[in-house]
C-alpha cells in the first residue's frame, strides 16, 4: 500500500469508531424503544438508523445498498421498520441519539474549540466527496447539517464512512464477488472469524455454496482459507476501496490532515474504551 493510502485508510480507522458508536450505544437503544422498535436485538434499530436518509427504503435498495446482509434477514426488518416510525422521526431521533452519546462518551471535547475544529476539518473532507453512484453517502450528503460541532462530526463521518462502502461495493463487484462470496473471501483472509460474519443472516448452505463457487475460482482451498490467488484479490478490493475513498481526504491537505489525526487521538481513544463496540467485527480493521 501506498504512503498515501496508507493514509486514507488511517482516516478510516479513525473515524470508523465515531460513526459505529451509534449502533451500539444504550442512548439509542432507548431512542429506538421510544419510537417502537425492539431492542432485544440491535438490528430492528440498526436497519432504522442507516436506512432512513433513503426514505422509506424497500427491500431491493436495503440489499442493494447494505450488500452484506442477505436478503432473507433484510426481509426480516424492512419495509416492517417504516410502520413503526417515519424515515423522518427516525432521523430526528437519530440525530437525539447522536448528541446524547457523545455527550456521554465525549463530555471532555463536547463544547471544546478542538472539536469544533474536528467537525470543521471532517466536513469539509466530506463536502468534498464526490457521492454520483453512491446511494448512502449522497442519502446522508444531502440532510441538512446540524448546528452543534459534535453532531457536525457525526454527520460528516457518516458521509465519508457510506461514500467509503458505497466505493466497497463496487469495488466487490468488479472484483466478480457476489455479497455472501464477499464475506467468505474476506473470513477466508483472517479479516475476522465465520462465526462473526454469521450476523449477516447467511444460511450454512449459501456459506458452503459460496465456498465452493469460490475453491472452483481457485481463490480458497478446501478448509476455507484463502489461497494466494484468493489473497491477491483481496488485496486488490482492498486498495481500489482505498483508491475510491481518497478523494475527500486531498481537500484538507496534508498539513490538514495530520492536524485531524492529532485531534481525533483523544475521542478514538474514548470511544474505545467504553468497551461498546465489538472487538472483531465483520470490517476486518487491522486485520485487511
Amino acid at each position: 500500500m501506498s504512503g498515501e493510502l496508507g493514509r486514507v485508510r488511517q482516516m478510516w480507522h479513525l473515524l470508523e469508531p465515531l460513526h459505529a458508536v451509534l449502533y451500539y450505544a444504550p442512548e439509542a437503544r432507548e431512542e429506538a424503544a421510544a419510537l417502537g422498535y425492539a431492542v432485544d436485538e440491535r438490528w430492528p434499530g440498526y436497519f432504522a438508523w442507516r436506512a432512513a436518509p433513503l426514505g422509506e427504503a424497500g427491500e431491493a435498495q436495503v440489499v442493494d445498498t447494505f450488500h452484506s446482509f442477505s436478503p432473507a434477514m433484510v426481509r426480516e426488518y424492512v419495509p416492517a421498520v417504516w410502520s413503526v416510525a417515519t424515515p423522518e422521526a427516525v432521523l430526528a431521533a437519530r440525530t437525539r441519539a447522536v448528541d446524547r452519546t457523545y455527550r456521554g462518551l465525549l463530555a471532555e471535547w463536547t463544547d471544546g474549540p478542538e472539536l469544533a475544529e474536528i467537525a470543521t476539518l471532517v466536513r469539509r473532507a466530506a463536502e468534498a466527496a464526490d457521492v454520483t453512484g453512491r446511494p448512502l453517502a449522497a442519502a446522508n450528503a444531502a440532510l441538512p447539517w446540524p448546528d452543534a460541532p459534535h453532531l457536525v462530526l457525526w454527520q460528516a463521518a457518516t458521509v465519508l464512512r457510506e461514500h467509503r462502502g458505497d466505493g466497497h461495493v463496487a469495488a466487490l463487484a468488479a472484483a466478480d464477488l457476489d455479497p455472501v462470496e464477499s464475506l467468505v473471501s474476506f473470513a477466508g483472509i483472517g479479516a475476522a472469524r465465520p462465526e462473526v460474519f454469521e450476523s449477516r443472516g447467511w444460511s450454512a448452505d449459501a456459506w458452503t455454496a459460496a465456498r465452493q463457487r469460490l475453491g472452483e475460482r481457485g481463490l480458497l482451498r478446501s478448509d476455507g482459507l484463502a489461497t494466494e490467488a484468493g489473497r491477491v484479490l483481496r488485496a486488490e478490493v482492498e486498495l481500489r476501496t482505498d483508491q475510491e475513498a481518497a478523494g475527500p481526504w486531498a481537500a484538507l491537505g496534508e498539513d490538514g490532515r495530520l492536524r485531524l489525526v492529532e485531534l481525533l487521538g483523544p475521542l478514538w481513544v474514548a470511544v474505545l474504551g467504553a468497551g461498546l463496540l465489538p472487538s472483531e467485527t465483520t470490517l476486518g480493521i487491522g486485520k485487511a
